[in-house]
């Protein structure tokens, strides 16, 4: 089991913890276990990640900007505070439509 890069029992603001990269996308690990992953995203505008599909349900959270995420070919626009659940198995893709950075939430079983 890999340890996180964030201290337990510490509090932090999600959209603090990661930077932009010009032309690039940056995520960090906030907790990795063996029933799931918090994941933290930034992407820089017009940054994308291509249409894919995870075996386990995923919870995506908009924590600054905005983005598109295509679900089984059907567009959403989120912004800032705004959440989607992706399906396991349902193909996907998130488009960053101006900068943005993202929490995900994958819960395996």
């Amino acid at each position: 089991m890999e340890k996180s890069i964030f201290e337990h029992s510490n509090v932090f603001r999600f959209s603090d913890q990661v930077e932009y990269s010009s032309g690039g996308i940056i995520s960090k690990q906030v907790i990795n276990r063996q029933v799931g992953t918090v994941t933290l995203f930034s992407f820089d505008q017009g940054q994308r990640l291509s249409t894919h599909s995870a075996p386990y349900d995923a919870m995506l959270q908009v924590i600054e900007g905005k983005a598109e995420i295509i679900i089984n070919d059907i567009q959403f626009i989120l912004t800032t505070g705004e959440t989607i659940i992706m399906p396991a198995g349902i193909p996907h893709a998130v488009n960053a439509t101006e900068k943005f950075k993202m929490v995900l939430t994958m819960i395996k079983g």
